[in-house]
């Protein structure tokens, strides 16, 4: 079984709601692995517009999104350019207007905030309005709840849910973790992994592990 081509970026020829995302992205900061797909009723294409926002490319952040993942319809990663400095009594973006009231803002002030790239694990699973803030980790094989709001990094293979979004419970036990992330299937070939779909989409990990 070779499986879809990762490339193609509506793989469902009666679900056009559905694209593989690494073809309908050409962001220069903003990376996603294959097969990686976005569902939305009026269409996946304008993921970048839609779904990322705030991400300027003066600022420097990257939007990285591993292989395998599921991004609902709604999901929001608000990037860096989001954010407004906080050190001084009001935190209205003064600067930003000119005509002079630029004159002695300190850019310092601002960079402070800036929380760095905004990493999503393979395997991971973002559930419908899910919103992602600035410079969040989430690991492999974790889940993110519909409508969670996730300001911290998230483990691999949690289940996250709430505003704030926090760990409900994990997906298995913490020797099983360890052992899926040594597998790593998301990394073979890919048509090692269409050999390997039972195991992949099991729940036995020494199945896995013999297939590695």
């Amino acid at each position: 079984m070779t499986g879809p081509n990762p490339n193609i970026k509506h793989p469902i020829a009666t679900h056009p709601r559905v694209g593989f995302l690494k073809g309908l992205v050409n962001v220069p900061n903003i990376e996603i692995g294959d097969f990686t797909y976005y569902d939305d009723p009026d269409g996946p294409d304008k993921f970048a517009e839609k779904c990322v926002l705030h991400h300027y490319p003066f600022i420097g952040d990257r939007l990285v999104i591993g292989k395998f993942c599921a991004i609902a319809e709604g999901t929001r990663f608000i990037m860096n350019g989001a954010n407004h400095a906080m050190s001084g009594f009001s935190t209205y973006p003064f600067n930003i207007f000119g005509h002079g009231w630029e004159e002695g803002f300190d850019p310092q002030t601002w960079s402070k905030e800036i929380r760095g790239d905004t990493t999503i694990g393979n395997d991971v699973w973002i559930g419908m309005g899910a919103v992602i803030m600035p410079g969040v980790r989430i690991g492999h094989g974790a889940i993110v709840a519909a409508k969670s709001v996730v300001t911290h990094d998230v483990p691999p293979y949690a289940i996250v849910a709430g505003n704030a979004a926090k760990v409900v419970k994990m997906r298995f036990d913490e020797f099983t973790v360890r052992r899926l992330l040594k597998a790593a299937w998301w990394d073979w070939p890919v048509d090692k992994i269409g050999r390997n779909l039972d195991a992949i989409r099991g729940a036995d990990i020494s199945r896995l592990e013999a297939a590695v």
